[in-house]
């Protein structure tokens, strides 16, 4: 008995002990454990991109597309994931994506990274009242037309449509890239017609509504309308319902420059170029799709790199809903980017060890018993 309560007591002792050196040197043993902590992080490196933003406009909100299979409760998302200045931000892996529906992680979520063809009609101003500003916008056009047919992939549908007074189609989705280069060649300055926009883009929007996959509609003008039916709340509705998003490049601030000598001259005086230049921003908000300014700093290329990289690249999440509740009620998304080492929010740094922000664009909800988005 004398044995055992010796050793109990001996025991007894070497805790006690073992827990004051512990206790005593919280500050010789607390960096080695953040350098452990530290060397566990998982943090992603992507490449380094533009320092400036190419948008000086805020974008709408891109539409992401969420869709369930009834069957197998296989909810998909598609989904961008962009850096503060509108940049696809590439590397990111599954083990980065966290999914919670109606507030509940989701288990056994997988990644990828879809890369996809598209289907892009290229809408051109073409003509209208003042023979100076035609011409200046052909030469534009023209260029912007050429540009767009470098950037057109093997898989992807091209379809070009000019408006002055009407909307006219000169290569339909159909018809191959050759044809649409002739056709570029050969554009031809109108005499005095009307500038009719808005009906042209209505028109257009409507024709977008049986094509299929990922679509968009680029448009190269002034924004000037001069005598259109349709109003302009009636195609910003239009833009807002449609499912396809409204690239526009703004001819503006190259045109005023080129016609500066004819500006404060009757009729050049009645034109609102700030009025024009803002609906064509608000209508690309509106749809989901961005606004751009094509001037001596911002070159054509530029900007149909970053139109056919948003168009093309999106994060692709797939997972089984943990939801049995009914079909019918909306259920709420939330997808997070995480450290899974430690479950923090990811850090994400570029070559040069800059930290960047990411901008996860999917929609807050969606309904079980449809598809929603494209």
């Amino acid at each position: 008995m004398k044995g055992r309560t010796h050793l109990s007591l001996a025991s007894f002792f070497i805790l006690v002990l073992g827990s004051t050196v512990w206790g005593q040197t919280p500050s010789s043993q607390e960096p080695k454990a953040s350098a452990l902590r530290s060397a566990q992080r998982c943090e992603v490196t992507v490449p380094n991109g533009p320092s400036a933003p190419l948008l000086t406009r805020e974008h709408g909100p891109q539409r992401s597309a969420i869709e369930f299979a009834t069957t197998s409760r296989t909810v998909t998302i598609k989904l961008q994931v962009e850096d503060p200045n509108g940049y696809f931000l590439p590397n990111i892996r599954r083990e980065n994506f966290v999914v919670y529906e109606d507030g509940v992680r989701q288990e056994n979520v997988t990644v990828e990274v879809e890369h996809s063809p598209v289907s892009v009609v290229l809408l051109m101003e073409s003509g209208g009242r003042y023979h100076e500003l035609n011409e200046a916008v052909r030469g534009e056009v023209r260029q912007a037309g050429r540009q767009l047919l470098d950037v057109i992939g093997r898989d992807d549908k091209i379809a070009v449509l000019k408006y002055n007074e009407k909307l006219e189609t000169v290569v339909d989705f159909g018809q191959n890239h050759e044809l649409a280069e002739t056709a570029l060649e050969h554009l031809d300055v109108p005499g005095f017609s009307e500038t009719n926009f808005y009906d042209a883009l209505l028109d257009t929007l409507n024709q977008m509504r049986v094509v299929r996959g990922r679509s968009a509609i680029i448009v190269v003008s002034t924004g000037v309308d001069t005598f259109s039916k349709a109003t302009f709340q009636q195609v910003l509705q239009a833009a807002q319902d449609s499912a396809t998003p409204i690239y526009t490049i703004s001819l503006v601030q190259l045109i005023r420059r080129e016609v500066a000598v004819y500006e404060g001259t009757a009729p050049f005086a009645r034109i609102d170029w700030n009025r024009a230049e803002k609906h064509l921003e608000t209508l690309a908000k509106a749809s989901g799709g961005r606004a751009y300014v094509l001037d001596s700093g911002i070159g054509i290329p530029a900007i149909y790199d970053n139109i056919m990289e948003n168009l093309r690249l999106r994060y692709v999440v797939t997972y089984m809903s943990s939801n049995e509740d009914g079909l019918r009620r909306p259920r709420r998304i939330r997808v997070e980017l995480i450290d899974p080492k430690t479950g923090e929010a990811l850090k994400i740094r570029d070559s040069s060890g800059k930290a960047i922000a990411a901008k996860l664009l999917v929609q807050e909800s969606y309904r079980p018993k449809s598809a929603s988005g494209n």
